[in-house]
């Protein structure tokens, strides 16, 4: 992509216009990072721009914004330009175009605000970032409030740039976050959660989880984390401490990669304790049902983000069944086997892993449960059927619901090892089948 925005940038100049890489990218290169995109910044306006590259989208037109493509790369190409007021805390209400000082001014971090020419080999500093990346520090743009006060979505990117980059915050934008967290509930649902995953995703993602709770956007943000403090658990199970300290020791044992799905079950897997907290006449502390609850309490937080389906429902199957895993040693083989064979399964596993090692340490049934992996490696854990309903009606049998009910019986006994071919299945069914036609 670096090959075709500078082509853009060549053609850009060669019609007169000034035109430079410009953001993440020139951070990303000085921090000796490969970038994820390249930006273009010019002196040349969008009609200027899709005069030069005719095709290109216009998308952004009204900010300045032109989308040019380059063989099969897509180049994002904005005009220099100053912001009008920002009313809805996300727009401009007008643009003008201006210089690359200028345009410098407007943007959100100093390690935001570096512009880079791919040609001479030089960058161009307006705003000290170049000192900031050095020190390692994340600066907002001048008045750290005018700069949260444009676009609240700023607060979370403060966050996920310090988480990202591993940066500290500024004190003057550190204090800017604090005081403007709430604001952040003016915030799309959609803007919200595409930060918090860029955070958690992060391998350094409990660094983001303090400082979402240091600033008080976590209290905007996902509000029944808070309410896991104080929550006591049995001390025999938690030396730990309390589920919130729990939650957070256990994003702190992810491995650097993690599914999306895994990283949120983490996080909410006993987000329902608080509420089914009670102590039984023993004296022991229990959380009845917070599983099932659980589950339900995370289908509602992630919609209220906006998450897509296919990443609530393998979240939620997780949070249900995290529980299980104390029963697998007395499990039949078949039910070990459908349980394994669902989707979520891997992340299930290690959601389990982390569960234990954040509280008592004990990894027998996840041992077990990797043992029987082992075990079961050498065929499909689940077999094609050696029956279907056909064969029952052949036998006799009415078509209706005992049909499916036995032939669930029938898989769970090819399972088991117990039948391996139709005809030991059709014996077992006459055999072990009350009521069978023949």
């Amino acid at each position: 992509m670096l090959a075709a925005a500078i082509q853009i940038i060549q053609k850009l100049r060669q019609s007169g216009h000034e035109a430079l890489l410009a953001g993440g990218c020139v951070r990303d290169y000085l921090l000796g990072r490969e970038p994820k995109d390249y930006d273009v910044a010019t002196s040349a306006t969008p009609q200027q721009v899709i005069a030069l590259f005719p095709g290109a989208l216009t998308v952004g037109a009204h900010f300045g914004v032109v989308i040019v493509r380059q063989g099969d790369e897509h180049v994002e190409v904005a005009t220099f330009r100053t912001d009008g007021s920002y009313k809805d805390g996300r727009h401009p209400e007008s643009v003008t175009f201006s210089t690359a000082e200028e345009d410098a001014q407007r943007r959100d971090f100093t390690v935001n605000g570096l512009f880079r020419d791919p040609i001479a080999g030089s960058i161009i500093d307006y705003v000290g970032g170049q000192a900031d990346l050095e020190k390692r520090v994340l600066r907002a743009i001048g008045d750290p409030s005018k700069r949260f006060d444009e676009d609240k979505l700023r607060l979370l990117r403060a966050v996920r740039f310090a988480t990202t980059l591993g940066f500290e915050i500024e004190p003057e934008t550190w204090r800017a976050v604090c005081e403007h967290a709430a604001s952040i509930q003016s915030v799309s649902a959609e803007r919200i959660r595409d930060e918090l995953i860029k955070i958690f995703l992060h391998s350094n993602r409990v660094r983001g989880f303090d400082l979402l709770m240091d600033s008080g956007l976590m209290a905007q943000v996902l509000p029944e984390i808070l309410v896991l403090k104080g929550v006591e658990q049995p001390p025999q199970w938690h030396p730990e401490g309390d589920v919130f300290i729990h939650t957070r020791l256990m994003l702190s044992l992810l491995p650097e990669q993690v599914s999306l799905p895994l990283v949120l079950s983490v996080l909410l897997h006993d987000i329902a304790k608080p509420a089914t907290f009670t102590v039984d006449e023993t004296g022991r502390i229990r959380f009845n049902g917070h599983d099932k609850l659980g589950a339900e309490m995370t289908g509602d937080i992630l919609r209220r983000l906006k998450f897509p389906n296919d990443v609530i429902e393998p979240t939620q199957v997780s949070v249900e069944h995290h529980m299980v895993f104390k029963d697998v040693k007395k499990m039949k083989k078949s039910t070990l086997k459908r349980m394994m064979a669902r989707p979520t399964w891997s992340d299930e596993l290690a959601l389990h892993r982390v569960d234990c090692l954040g509280s008592n340490g004990l990894l027998d049934n996840y041992e077990f449960m990797q043992a029987k992996a082992e075990e079961f490696s050498t065929e499909p854990l689940i077999p094609q059927p050696l029956l279907n309903g056909r064969d029952l009606m052949a036998l006799g049998w009415q078509a209706g619901k005992t049909l499916g009910v036995i032939l669930t019986e029938v898989q769970n006994a090819q399972l088991e090892g117990v039948i391996t071919t139709k005809e030991e299945a059709l014996a077992w069914v006459r055999q072990n089948c009350p009521g069978s036609p023949s």
